[in-house]
């Protein structure tokens, strides 16, 4: 796994989000945007980070941030996902793992004693001109903005 470290640029990257809107890297420059990647929609850990997100996105959005969550789910999960919890914010369905492979979050991950491939949790800060300036190994799923806002 060979993960985006601070100072490292985001190759430009395209996927599709819940309503199969085309998103680019390059929609955000000029932008702060925080990428947060998280294994599989609808389960506890990932909806307690995208409902933390969520709850403190106006306090996000008056620091300059734009949200984008990503994991490889399909389309339709991600619109379920979004719609039951009222995110607002896209959600990308990466089944090909293109942004996941960008930005190195795919590998090997242990959990009861199993081991398997899997998205890692993480978070990156990017700023306006594509440029890792903070990231997030071990993100606090219910505390996640706090993580952010705090820097």
């Amino acid at each position: 796994m060979n993960t985006l470290k601070e100072g490292d640029t985001v190759p430009n990257f395209t996927s599709v989000d819940q309503d199969g809107n085309s998103v680019q890297l390059s929609d955000y420059k000029g932008k702060k945007l925080i990428v947060f990647f998280y294994p599989k929609a609808n389960t506890p850990g990932c909806t307690a980070e995208a409902c933390n997100l969520r709850d403190h996105y106006k306090e996000l959005q008056d620091e300059g941030y734009e949200l984008l969550g990503v994991s490889a789910d399909s389309q339709r999960k991600q619109s379920n996902f979004k719609k039951k919890y009222d995110f607002p914010f896209p959600l990308l369905a990466d089944e090909d793992k293109e942004v996941i492979n960008a930005f190195g979050v795919w590998g090997r991950k242990k959990f009861m004693g199993r081991e398997y491939d899997g998205i890692h949790r993480k978070t990156f800060v990017v700023n306006g001109e594509g440029v890792v300036t903070r990231v997030i190994d071990k993100v606090k799923t219910k505390d996640h903005a706090a993580q952010l806002l705090d820097a």
